[in-house]
């Protein structure tokens, strides 16, 4: 079996799908984007695909070698999601062509159905709540929520009291037998953070993401000595190179994304080297179907895993949503907050490819809002 083509698909609302062809008739779909830069990585797949045309797909892994380390400048956000989506790609033509789905190919399920959680938006402590009461009553067990707007380096008692009366909102409205996530985003300064997260303890939060920008990392150590929360980071680390340290530092949730971080095989590795630290995994996946599929598939085989960021109905998808690329809806539908195991070869889903090309044919620009302070200065978003 040999690839014979190549394409990829710029549609709305902000991602980039990639077909893979072969000479045996198995297509094989993946999801590689930076959020912002897709016209970017775009260029990266096109880039890297003179090597794969005409090569047997089922070389996964020296593929993998060849793409991430072949050229003389290596890592970074672009290249690791270019090789991310073909890396998808390429497992979803193994699947098939095993009729098998990918988790079987992975050393097989280590559970039958996912924990999945749901964002919920809002700014004040009311509409949160709101929130978080109507996605418990959709069934999930478990709510994500951002954790402030921005705040300066070291913001005043009035905007500290204003992220923990938020989340306490939210603890009320979802009970003690459900979970809540808060997502920092990086908006907070590592003195920020200091300041806020004894404040929110009594909480219990399931864990506290990116509580700290990941230039920061070096201060993760001090600040997981300094809290019981457990901390979570790694959306923006796209290796298991860039994990060594954070792992190190004493964080309790690894967040690769299977779109940003080497694809499906080396977010396997990630989790086998979390797993050596007692870290779980709780991949970060606010993208389309396909990166959510290739979560799914390793969330059935990785035994460290404890839940499932999914991005159905959030306020990123404007227009478009997860749902629309799909023929067969059911393998994103979480009956009780749970995503339930398939046999499905491949992926396990089957991608509306005429959906897509119309789609394509709009396009997007999205790009990420730029905030600034009250002087004028650039503020994290």
């Amino acid at each position: 079996m040999k690839i014979v083509s190549m394409d990829t698909f710029l549609v709305p609302p902000r991602w980039l799908f990639l077909r893979v062809r072969t000479d045996e008739g198995i297509t094989g779909w993946g999801e590689p984007v930076v959020e912002g830069r897709a016209e970017t990585v775009r260029a990266a797949v096109a880039e890297l695909g003179e090597y794969l045309v005409g090569e047997d797909p089922l070389r996964i892994e020296d593929h993998w070698q060849v793409l991430t380390k072949g050229g003389f400048y290596r890592g970074g956000p672009v290249l690791s999601s270019a090789v991310a989506g073909i890396d998808q790609a390429l497992w979803d033509i193994a699947g098939k062509a095993a009729g098998l789905p990918v988790h079987a190919l992975l050393g097989g399920p280590v559970r039958d159905r996912v924990r999945m959680y749901a964002w919920i938006g809002g700014d004040r402590p009311a509409d949160v709540a709101a929130e978080a009461r109507a996605q418990i009553e959709a069934g999930f067990t478990a709510v994500k929520m951002n954790g402030s707007a921005a705040l300066t380096p070291i913001d005043t008692p009035a905007r500290t009291r204003e992220v923990v009366e938020r989340v306490a909102a939210v603890r009320d409205a979802v009970g003690e037998n459900n979970d809540v996530v808060i997502d920092f985003h990086g908006r907070m300064s590592t003195a920020m953070a200091r300041r806020v997260l004894p404040l929110i303890e009594p909480l219990l939060p399931l864990f506290v993401e990116e509580a700290v920008l990941p230039e920061h990392t070096p201060n993760l150590a001090a600040l997981a000595r300094s809290t019981s929360l457990p901390l979570a980071t790694g959306e923006r680390l796209y290796s298991r190179w860039d994990f060594r340290e954070v792992l190190r530092d004493g964080i309790a949730v690894a967040q690769p994304d299977v779109s940003h971080a080497g694809g499906i095989s080396e977010v396997r590795r990630i989790a086998a080297m979390a797993e050596a630290y007692d870290v779980t995994m709780a991949p970060h996946c606010p993208l389309g179907p396909i990166a959510l599929a290739a979560s799914l598939q390793l969330a059935f085989a990785i035994p460290n895993f404890l839940i499932q960021e999914q991005s159905v109905g959030i306020h990123y998808n404007q227009g478009n949503d997860v749902l629309d690329y799909l023929v067969d809806r059911t393998p994103f539908q979480f009956a009780g907050g749970f995503a339930e195991r398939t046999s499905v070869p491949g992926l396990g889903i089957e991608v509306d490819a005429a959906a897509v090309e119309r789609a394509a044919e709009r396009g997007h620009r999205w790009r990420n809002p730029v905030w600034r302070y009250p002087d004028g200065s650039f503020a994290e978003w």
